[in-house]
Order: structure tokens, then sequence, then C-alpha cells
């Protein structure tokens, strides 16, 4: 209860100081350094650099409950603000699968557009003794209680369904015995990695790449179908190690219910004008997204198809009923 207040009570302040002058807000519902985060600061700069936008985007962390502290404040105080977008994920649409935003559905926001995917990794720190995903997973079905994962999802979300996916594929029969440990972000959860608190890491390629370049961490596998291109081609897949598990995550944004059709047609036209860009196919590139170009409409259902397919590997899994 005290998360959700304090973190409220950020919004508002923050929002206070900027919707005097009608500033463009993006929320990251995680602490800094995780994928919410990047997607915000990233879009945002690319939308001002490319003179989408007027002013610089301002973002604003509000981590908690696997962003459902930020979906709640957005459905209960802010429904109606036109000039405010949230990052979202294939992360999003997990918890809103599950039911784990308590009393909110997919259906209370607007859903704008994509800005591309984001395949999952799993990783080890530089100085680990493991050096392929079986070796992991090898470890995991000798004692489940040795080896402590971190995700920047809660549990039971998009982090976590990766690592059981990848148990599952790799004969492990109940996954719920993978320990899994979740962080408000990414960033937090490698960082645990790196103080040696668990001994594994499972997220997206766009979190990982700065830790892998500052030689902290080593991606063990790349749960794509094929290697990604240019300098991510080093990065083994789960697949080409005889483990077929694959885990793209979407990034993208959503907006208040209640924001007016004239803004909600504006965000949509310049999200896609963004996505449009030799700029951000070189952003896209530098970050290993693979491309994913959903606006509007053709964005919401597929989020509402996203939401349907987790509920059905969710309760295969045994994370729901």
């Amino acid at each position: 209860m005290k998360l959700f207040g304090t973190g409220g009570a950020i919004a508002a302040a923050v929002f206070a100081l900027s919707g005097a002058a009608s500033a463009q807000e993006c929320i990251a519902p995680a602490n800094p350094g995780g994928g919410w985060d990047f997607t915000c600061r990233q879009v945002g700069k690319s939308l001002q650099d490319l003179g989408l936008i007027d002013q610089t985007m301002q973002v604003v962390n509000l981590a908690g409950g696997g962003g459902g502290v930020a979906f709640a404040e957005v459905v209960n105080k802010r429904g109606e603000d036109n000039e405010l977008i949230v990052a979202a994920s294939a992360a999003t649409a997990t918890r809103l699968a599950q039911g784990a935003y308590p009393g909110n559905t997919m259906d209370q926001v607007r859903w704008l557009a994509a800005i591309g995917a984001d395949y999952g990794v799993i990783a080890v720190a530089a100085d680990s003794p493991v050096n392929t995903l079986p070796e992991l997973l090898d470890q995991i079905k000798a004692d489940p209680t040795s080896v402590s994962v971190a995700g920047g999802s809660a549990v039971g979300g998009w982090d976590h369904l990766k690592v059981l996916i990848a148990a599952n594929a790799y004969g492990i029969d109940d996954v719920r015995a993978v320990k899994y440990i979740a962080f408000d972000g990414g960033g937090e959860a490698v960082t645990q990695l790196l103080a040696g608190s668990v001994q594994a890491f499972t997220g997206d390629i766009s979190e990982a790449k700065g830790f892998v370049d500052s030689g902290d961490i080593r991606v063990i596998a790349v749960l794509a179908p094929d290697r990604l291109p240019g300098e991510f081609a080093e990065f083994p897949t789960a697949k080409e190690q005889g483990i077929d598990a694959i885990g793209a995550n979407w990034r993208g944004f959503y907006a208040p219910g209640g924001m007016t059709d004239e803004a909600y047609g504006d965000w949509v036209g310049k999200i896609g004008d963004l996505y449009a860009s030799d700029e951000w196919k070189e952003v896209m590139a530098a970050n290993g997204l693979a491309p994913l170009d959903l606006q509007g409409a053709d964005f919401q259902n597929f989020v509402a198809e996203s939401v349907g397919q987790i509920q059905t590997i969710s309760k295969e899994i045994g994370i729901i009923k």
C-alpha cells in the first residue's frame, strides 16, 4: 500500500509541475535502466530529434507491481490526459492476461503503436562457470534451489515466462520449481546478478546490451528462431543448443482511455512517422530490435490477441488456472 501511495504522490507532483506547460510525458513503469525506461527515453529523444515534438519529452519512472502501479495511476487519475503515453511490452500484456493488475483490463486504456520487438535472452555474469543454456538448466534439474534467476517483471510476468518456456522445452516437467526472483526493471535484476545474489538473468536484448558491452555479463542464449544480425550475431540461440524456446517481447505504448480521438490519432501518427524513419531503423539495429510495424486499431487487435495467447501459455505451465 505504501508503494502505491508514494508512487501516486510522485506522479501527481510531477503532473502538477508539468501540466501547466502541457508538457508531453512518458511514464516508464519501472526503475531506470530497464526496457520500459529505454522505450520512453529513446522514443522521446528520437521524436524530438525528428521534429515530431517541439520540446523534451518528460520521462517519469513509476515502478511497482510489474507495471500495475503505473496502469492504476493512468486509469484512476490521468484517464483524460491527452499529453501522456506509457511504455508497454509483452510484459504488460502478460500481467493483464493473468489478472495481475487488480480490477484493471486492457480495455481501460487505448493502445497506440509498436516500435519493434525485443528478443528475450538468458545471461550470466562474465565470471560465471556456466557457458551454455543446457549447463544452466542441468543445474536447475539437479537442484532447483541452487540457481536463482532474476528478471525485471513480477512473478508470472514475461521475464519469468521466458525462462519457464526454456525450462519446459528442456524437459523440466515441474517448471514451478524454477527459482525466479522479481525486481522492478531489468537494470536492477542485472545489478543483483553482478552482486552475486542470483546466478542468471532473464530479460531482453536491449536491457542486456549495455552490460554486455561493458563486459559485465555474457548472453548464453537468445530466444529467437535464428541468430540476430550485426553485432548481436555472436550470441547463440536457445534453438541451436537444442532447446526450442522462442520469446519475443514487443515494445510500444498505451494512452489513457479517455484520451480524445484527435489526440489519439496525433500520437499514432507521430509514432508511425518515427517508426518509418531512417533514424529509427538505426536505433533498432543498434539495440537488437526486430521489426514490428503496428499502429492504431491494428496494434489494439494485436495486443488483444497477445493477451489471449499468454493466457493459454500461462494455463499450460500452471501460472493460472
